[in-house]
């Protein structure tokens, strides 16, 4: 991960809008469409040499008010301004105490084992920040298990996304299961997490660019929802509605999906060996 990413993001989003978006005429001789520091800064209040050193990580600091008024004047969203308060922390003194930060675990309290359960036969999945395969439904296993997602001892869905040759064929929307994983991993534990670190630098090395080029993409918040497109070697393609429920406490998350429409409900009902309709489909 790059040691600037909060400056990488302020130049990356100040260069993706336009003067006419943040109401600022356009003149002649403009070599970029987006802003000019100068214009930024003018906008944010605050001056272009301090700019200049937050963009090219020679300050780290900023304070809340200025991350509000770069926010205001880069008019952006709502999870981007988390995201940028994030960087801006992980970026300042705060990283320097992540070092020697607890690993990852693999306990699962007994409310969420149980919680699991009772979710049964939805497939429903829990993972911990980097991606450890931790516990999961029956209906989960019955649904990955046949692509390969659970060989191991310790699965994990980064890496079987990432260096399993069955993973393109299994997500016909490859890209963006690859992206929304990567964006979990820089954003479910802290920055210089040496975890965090250690799997980066594996995958780097065994996944190649396909990897390496998303972590060194400018930060995006991952996706907690949405439908993801699997096809299954049993029952065939799939539409897979789903929804992230994190679990800061312990460092995980649930993953739990539903089928988006009534073919993809009765192939679930199929691989489940139950009648039709024990799983309805949520649309979406």
């Amino acid at each position: 991960m790059s040691d600037n990413e909060l400056g990488t993001f302020l130049r990356t989003r100040r260069e993706a809008i336009t003067p006419a978006q943040a109401g600022l005429p356009v003149g002649p001789r403009r070599r970029t469409p987006g802003l000019r520091r100068a214009e930024l800064a003018t906008l944010a209040g605050i001056s272009v040499e301090y700019l200049i050193r937050l963009e090219q990580g020679r300050d780290r600091n900023p304070s809340p008010q200025v991350l509000g008024a770069l926010s205001d004047a880069l008019q952006l969203p709502v999870t981007e301004r988390f995201l940028l308060r994030r960087l801006a922390k992980e970026s300042g003194h705060d990283a320097i105490l992540c070092s020697a930060a607890a690993a990852p675990t693999h306990a699962v309290r007994p409310s969420v084992q149980a919680l699991l359960e009772r979710l049964e036969p939805t497939p429903a999945v829990l993972l911990n920040w980097i991606g450890d395969i931790l516990a999961y439904t029956s209906g989960y296993r019955r649904l990955t298990g046949p692509l390969g997602m659970l060989d191991g001892r310790q699965p994990n869905i980064l890496r079987y996304v990432f260096t399993d040759e069955r993973a393109p064929t299994a997500f016909t929307d490859w890209d963006q299961v690859a992206d929304t994983q990567v964006a979990h991993l820089r954003h479910e534990a802290p920055l210089h997490d040496p975890h965090v670190t250690a799997l980066a630098d594996e995958l780097t090395v065994t996944a190649g660019a396909r990897f390496a080029d998303r972590l060194a993409a400018v930060p995006a918040m991952p996706r907690r929802a949405g439908i993801d497109l699997v096809t299954h070697p049993e029952v065939g393609p799939l539409r897979l509605s789903y929804e992230t429920l994190a679990l800061p406490d312990d460092g995980h998350r649930m993953v739990v999906h539903l089928p988006a429409d009534e073919a993809t409900a009765a192939a679930l009902d199929r691989l489940d060996g139950r009648q039709p309709g024990a799983l309805r489909a949520v649309g979406g």
